[in-house]
C-alpha cells in the first residue's frame, strides 16, 4: 500500500466505495457471517422442514425459504459492494486539515463541543458521530485547519463551528 490517497469529494470515482479500514472490516465481517454462519443454519432448517411433508402449508419451510432469500439478497449486495471498495488507511488520514477519515473536535457558538469523523457513506453512524464525506457538514469542513471557523447551514439555521482539534 505505497500509494498515498488524497480524497477530494468532487474527484472521487463514482463507482468506488470509499471506506476506512474499520468500515471495510465490519462490511466483510457481515458478509462472512451471513454466508458462512447464518446461511448454512437456515439451509439446514429448511431441509428439515421440507422433510416433514406438504410444503404448501408448512410455516417453518415457508419462513425458512423467505429468510434464505433475504440472506441471499444481502450477500449479493455486500459482494457487489466489496468488489468496489477502496480502503483509505488510517496513516493516510490528513492530520493538518480536515479530510477523509479525519476525527474533528468542533466547538459550537454556545460552547458545546462534539467530535465527528468523516467516513464513507456505508459507515455513517450519527450516534457515534460518523458522517459521510458527501454530507453538507463534511463539505463545509473540508480542508479547514485547527482554529478555523466553519459556517454551516443546516435547515434549522446557520451554525458556526470552530475546529479545535484534528486527530
Amino acid at each position: 500500500m505505497g500509494k498515498k490517497w488524497t480524497i477530494k469529494p468532487k474527484s472521487l470515482e463514482l463507482d468506488k466505495i470509499y471506506l476506512t479500514r474499520d468500515g471495510y472490516e465490519r462490511m466483510r465481517s457481515r458478509y462472512h457471517d451471513l454466508l458462512y454462519n447464518q446461511r448454512p443454519v437456515i439451509t439446514k432448517e429448511v431441509g428439515i422442514a421440507a422433510a416433514h411433508g406438504d410444503r404448501s402449508e408448512n410455516a417453518e419451510y415457508i419462513y425458512g425459504k423467505r429468510k434464505l432469500r433475504q440472506i441471499d439478497r444481502e450477500v449479493y449486495v455486500l459482494q457487489k459492494k466489496l468488489e468496489k471498495v477502496v480502503i483509505v488507511e488510517d496513516k493516510d488520514f490528513p492530520k493538518d486539515h480536515v479530510g477523509f477519515g479525519s476525527k474533528v473536535r468542533l466547538k459550537e457558538e454556545d460552547g458545546n463541543e462534539k467530535v465527528i469523523q468523516i467516513v464513507g457513506e456505508e459507515e455513517i453512524d450519527l450516534a457515534q458521530g460518523k458522517i459521510s464525506y458527501k454530507s453538507p457538514l463534511a463539505k463545509a469542513l473540508w480542508k479547514k485547519k485547527v482554529g478555523e471557523i466553519c459556517l454551516f447551514n443546516p435547515p434549522k439555521g446557520e451554525v458556526e463551528y470552530q475546529i479545535m482539534e484534528i486527530f
